[in-house]
């Protein structure tokens, strides 16, 4: 096979991937009312969203309190009843999101115990940067630990999927994976677009500074979520892009026509919707998961 024959593989033209992130770090009921927190609402909001089209869940562990959680116990007894009820049928995602409150030791030993198939990983957290005058200590202490965290688990065969909050992370991500010390197998990218507005509110042309020709020449697929109420069109943009896409309660509550969504398998449907529109078709969890293994 070409390496022009290897990308186009990798990528499906014309095909796309729905993620669904149900519930978040920071949210709650007063947010939204049907915003999933405890463990049997999240299994069913779940399996409803892969009804209407999501081939992945981004899970978070709420704990006792509903208060985010990388506790073991909290995320293991979610993912392990989640899996029992859905099988190999979506693929099922934990996050790492460190909201402050857990440290990149934290983070790592939540995967390395629960051993989920994926889990999202900010690069901007575990790898953190400083400003103090020992930067370069500061950034290769935990620059010499994540990268051996990173190739521990794709050869464990998890799925990584990095969280790149800008074009800067985008760029630092690429370095990363030429000197080797990300794996070039396993994972998949997230761009987060409007996260660090004031008002989180991203549009598409948002999109525009990713978008660079590395993004579209590496053979990695990568996907879009966007913050606030022009979710659905900045993730149409993506589509369109080649990209697959994040969409959930965790970024939004507002649908396509502007009212608020009943659900998250609400958006998902109108995504998928979408998508069928432009002529994408939308993968299912075994093409999606053959597709980030290959």
């Amino acid at each position: 096979m070409t390496g022009k024959e290897e990308m186009e593989n990798r990528h499906s033209i014309g095909q796309t991937a729905i993620i669904v992130a149900p519930n978040g770090a920071r949210k709650t009921k007063a947010d939204h009312p049907s915003l999933p927190m405890l463990r049997q609402e999240i299994i069913d909001e779940v399996i409803a969203c892969r009804d209407a089209g999501a081939a992945m869940v981004h899970l978070h562990a709420r704990d006792k309190e509903g208060k985010h959680s990388l506790a073991i116990d909290d995320n293991l007894h979610l993912y392990q009843a989640l899996k029992e009820q859905v099988g190999e049928s979506i693929i099922v995602q934990l996050t790492t999101e460190a909201v402050g409150q857990y440290s990149p030791n934290q983070q790592m030993a939540l995967i390395n115990e629960v051993r989920p198939e994926a889990a999202s990983l900010a690069l901007s957290e575990l790898i953190p940067t400083s400003h103090h005058q020992d930067t370069l200590n500061f950034e290769t202490s935990y620059l010499d630990k994540a990268s051996g965290f990173f190739h521990d688990i794709a050869e464990q065969g998890i799925i990584a999927q990095y969280i790149l909050y800008s074009p800067q992370d985008l760029e630092r991500y690429f370095s990363l994976l030429d000197k080797g010390l990300l794996p070039s197998y396993n994972h998949h990218i997230l761009l987060v677009l409007g996260r660090y507005d004031k008002h989180q509110t991203a549009l598409p042309q948002d999109l525009s500074p990713f978008l660079q020709q590395r993004l579209f020449d590496h053979d990695k697929r990568w996907a879009v979520c966007a913050f606030g109420k022009y979710e659905h069109l900045c993730l149409t943009a993506s589509m369109i892009m080649g990209g697959d896409i994040r969409v959930g309660f965790e970024n939004n509550h507002v649908n396509h026509q502007g009212t608020l969504a009943s659900s998250n398998a609400e958006q998902v449907a109108n995504l998928a919707e979408t998508a069928k529109q432009l002529g994408l078709a939308t993968l299912d969890a075994n093409h999606f998961r053959q597709l980030l293994t290959a």
